[in-house]
C-alpha cells in the first residue's frame, strides 16, 4: 500500500502538468482554425505570411503576394488580425485622411 501512494501521486501530477495544459493548447487551436474567415491574416506552421481569401472543406486559401496559396486548415499556426479588426483600421485610417501605405508602415 506505502508503494502505490507515490505512484498514484505521480500519475495525479503527470496529468495536471503534462496532460492538462496541453489539451487546453489543443482546444484553442481547434477553436482557432474553426474560427478562420476571410481577410483574416496569418502565420502557418512553415512561417508562411499570408491573407485568407477563400476557405474550403478542409482547405485554406491564401493570398501571398499575389500568389494564391493552398494549404489544410491544419497547417495554420496563428491568427495575426482578424478580418474585423484589418477593416476597422482602414476605416480609420480613411476617416483620419490616412492613405493604407502609411498605415502599413506606421505599424512597422
Amino acid at each position: 500500500m506505502a508503494m502505490l501512494i507515490p505512484l498514484l501521486l505521480m500519475i495525479v501530477l503527470f496529468y495536471f502538468l503534462l496532460i492538462r495544459p496541453q489539451q487546453k493548447r489543443q482546444k484553442e487551436v481547434n477553436s482557432m482554425q474553426s474560427s478562420l474567415a476571410k481577410g483574416d491574416k496569418i502565420i502557418t506552421i512553415g512561417g508562411l505570411h499570408g491573407t485568407v481569401v477563400a476557405i474550403e472543406d478542409g482547405n485554406v486559401v491564401l493570398d501571398c503576394a499575389g500568389s494564391e496559396l493552398t494549404f489544410d486548415r491544419n497547417a495554420v499556426r496563428t491568427v495575426l488580425a482578424k478580418a474585423d479588426a484589418v477593416e476597422e483600421e482602414v476605416v480609420e485610417a480613411e476617416v483620419e485622411g490616412v492613405t493604407e501605405t502609411e498605415v502599413d508602415t506606421e505599424k512597422k
